[in-house]
């Protein structure tokens, strides 16, 4: 998984097929999901998936309205196509789903 670098970065990178997931390295939940990020990833190749750290990237959080870790944000040609942002724990299985659904 890449690592969102900036927000310019981020501007450029939506107009991909691009799935963010919205994290941070003191959030229990993320840890929780860590193992089967890259199994994920494996599975639905037609994403790049990046890393957005929530501490780092605060701003950008508040203006996409991710108030919850971890969360996803799915864009496709500039367009926001999906998201699954809650404060909940994920299980693989949900995340799945969310990216079958894209």
């Amino acid at each position: 998984m890449k690592k969102l670098e900036s927000v310019d970065q981020f501007k450029e990178l939506k107009n991909g097929n691009t799935v963010l997931l919205f994290s941070a390295d003191w959030c229990p939940d993320c840890r929780v999901i860590e193992p089967v990020l890259p199994e994920i990833e494996e599975n639905f190749a037609e994403f790049t998936f990046y890393y957005v750290d929530r501490d780092q990237f605060i701003d950008l959080c508040i203006e996409l309205d991710v108030f919850g870790i971890p969360s996803f944000i799915a864009y496709r040609d500039g367009q926001e196509v999906g998201r699954f942002v809650s404060k909940d724990r994920k299980t693989k299985e949900e995340i799945e789903e969310f990216l079958s659904k894209l």
